[in-house]
């Protein structure tokens, strides 16, 4: 049986270095392989490369991949609620999602990975489920408060809304193809942003 080696702590010169940098460059590693790969394929040993530090430091300050999933699925849900607050009115929410979705490309294309392999599960999936909840509540909060058609399920209308948001990420090609414009481009979200947020405003009873 091979001995297992033990966790090293990063040294007092690393330490030293300016952690939180350190953390913020494995943070965006993690997301661009997770993105690339998704999560159960991504490898710590490519995280570490792509950050350029010892894979060690990212079991000392994450524990590991599936700390690094966590970590990251907080920040974006926390993102996400400061996009979706309900002050906002909806057509600006879903506008801001969209142009989040440009500029967060690799968490973007994560979750497509993680819908589209249903053999495994991604780490606090409980969390991501009680996330979701929560924006289908802030949905039927807006429908009481007559911003949305009494006819609409709300739950139904994330699912529709969350879908189109991610549009030019799921459906790169459609979106040459019907908009004849690349959909990795600032013009592309601005446009494709502005026509979804009329198209919500249409939702608003007269």
């Amino acid at each position: 049986m091979t001995a297992r080696t033990p966790r090293r702590s990063p040294g007092s010169g690393e330490r030293q270095r300016d952690p939180e940098r350190t953390k913020a460059r494995i943070l965006d590693a993690a997301k661009a392989e997770f993105g690339a790969r998704g999560f159960a394929a991504a490898r710590i040993s490519d995280i570490a490369d792509r950050a350029g530090v010892n894979k060690q430091l990212i079991s000392y300050y994450f524990g590991g991949k599936e700390g690094l999933y966590k970590e990251l699925t907080t920040r974006w849900q926390r993102a996400s609620g400061e996009l979706s607050q309900s002050d906002l009115p909806l057509d600006a929410v879903l506008a801001g999602f969209v142009m989040s979705n440009l500029y967060e490309r690799d968490w973007a294309r994560l979750m497509v990975w993680s819908n589209l392999d249903t053999e495994s599960s991604t780490p606090d999936e409980a969390a991501d489920y009680g996330f979701m909840q929560t924006q289908v509540a802030e949905l039927r909060r807006r429908q009481e408060a007559g911003e949305l058609p009494d006819d609409l399920d709300p739950a139904y209308l994330f699912l529709a809304l969350f879908a189109a948001a991610c549009a030019g990420v799921t459906l790169p090609k459609v979106a040459r193809m019907v908009c004849g414009a690349d959909p990795d481009t600032p013009a592309f979200a601005e446009r494709y942003a502005d026509q979804l947020s009329r198209l919500v405003r249409h939702l608003h009873p007269s």
